[in-house]
């Protein structure tokens, strides 16, 4: 964008206040070397003239070290275990501009993305640690805080989703984190029994269910006990399968095998990794799926019921920009999503024959036609 014309004017006036500042510096100290050589030798005058040497030297290069040190910006570290998409560095961007940080005008942000492979995540981390960004933000899993956690304990951490930072160990507590992470909670976990009752309200004659989860991504052992008391209330039967990164196409083959009629796929990078692939194989098997983001639902899936991932992202560039204007993580709150969507694939659940009875419809933040 151009500068107006009153930055201009500003600019200019700068500029020459600077070099005012700079003759008057000169004459002054020419002035006072003059008058000091009259009653010196010739050898005292050469030692004077190169201290004017490198006194002016000094004079003209300080406007040039002023200029540089003003034109430092901030670096944000930003570590994803997904593969790059453009929706998450949108909401990022979106977070921080309404904290006054422009990406490219007066900050800088070194982006590192996993694509899924979990295992990199350690050497991603410490690669932003040598950078010496101001702060890293982790919108993403668990997995990837405890990865930039263990690279540093004095760069503040900034994390988006999972569940209870403190039963994870991330934090001392919600209201003062106290240490260098604090962030967003999505609350995914919390919200399973609404799952399952939502996915049961629209596959009404599915009796057998199960909860897919991934071995590399944290999950409560309180959710396993809630959602097991939810499934007995409703006379369902329920068990969950562990699906290691690789391992999607046999933990079908398994659910097919012990006849089961209805899942839910756990939050994981590796699931949205492979959401193409899930939503496939729960299509071709006849199995209705309830996931924990729309984004799934967009790749084909029957349904999603969580909180709205762009404004994780968002919320995350908030505290982003709050901790480079020099707030501590130790005494920012972590934030808890309080909103959470219901969105419906209309074509996915025809193919399985289910019919949206009104009350879902009723419910549904979106139906995609």
């Amino acid at each position: 964008m151009a500068p107006s014309k009153k930055q201009q004017a500003v600019s200019g006036l700068l500029r020459c206040s600077e070099h005012r500042l700079r003759a008057a510096t000169t004459s002054r100290f020419l002035c006072g070397l003059n008058r000091d050589m009259l009653n010196e030798t010739s050898a005292e005058v050469i030692v004077r003239r190169r201290d004017f040497v490198a006194g002016f030297c000094v004079v003209t290069a300080w406007p040039v070290a002023t200029r540089a040190q003003q034109a430092a910006v901030p670096v944000i570290g930003f570590l994803m275990p997904m593969e790059e998409q453009a929706f998450v560095v949108q909401g990022f961007r979106k977070g921080l501009n309404e904290t006054g940080f422009v990406e490219g005008r007066n900050v800088e942000i070194d982006y590192r993305w996993a694509g899924g492979a979990m295992d990199r995540l350690p050497e991603l981390a410490a690669d932003l640690v040598r950078r010496r960004v101001a702060v890293i933000a982790v919108p993403g899993s668990f997995a990837a805080v405890r990865a930039a956690r263990a690279a540093t304990a004095t760069i503040p951490i900034v994390y988006g989703g999972g569940s209870d930072p403190v039963e994870a160990g991330l934090v001392a507590s919600l209201n003062r984190p106290g240490g260098n992470v604090t962030g967003y909670s999505e609350m995914n976990t919390e919200v399973a029994p609404k799952r399952l009752g939502l996915l049961h309200d629209l596959a009404r004659s599915a009796v057998r269910f199960a909860i897919l989860v991934d071995p590399a991504t944290s999950v409560p052992a309180s959710t396993f006990v809630d959602l097991q008391a939810a499934a007995s209330g409703l006379g369902l039967q329920f068990e969950a399968l562990a699906v290691p990164s690789g391992n999607i196409d046999s933990a079908f083959a398994s659910l097919v095998q012990k006849r089961i009629e209805a899942i839910i796929v756990s939050p994981s990078p590796m699931f949205m990794g492979s959401r193409r692939q899930l939503t496939a194989l729960a299509a071709r098997h006849a199995i209705a799926a309830m996931y924990w983001d729309r984004a799934l639902v967009d790749a084909g899936g029957l349904m999603s019921y969580g909180s709205n991932v762009n404004e994780m992202f968002r919320q995350v560039g908030i505290y982003a920009g709050r901790i480079l204007k020099g707030e501590k993580p130790a005494e920012m709150p972590v934030q808890r999503a309080t909103k959470f969507e219901l969105v419906i694939n209309r074509r996915v659940a025809r193919a399985l024959g289910l019919d949206i009875p009104a009350t879902l419809l009723a419910l549904s933040d979106e139906v995609i036609e």
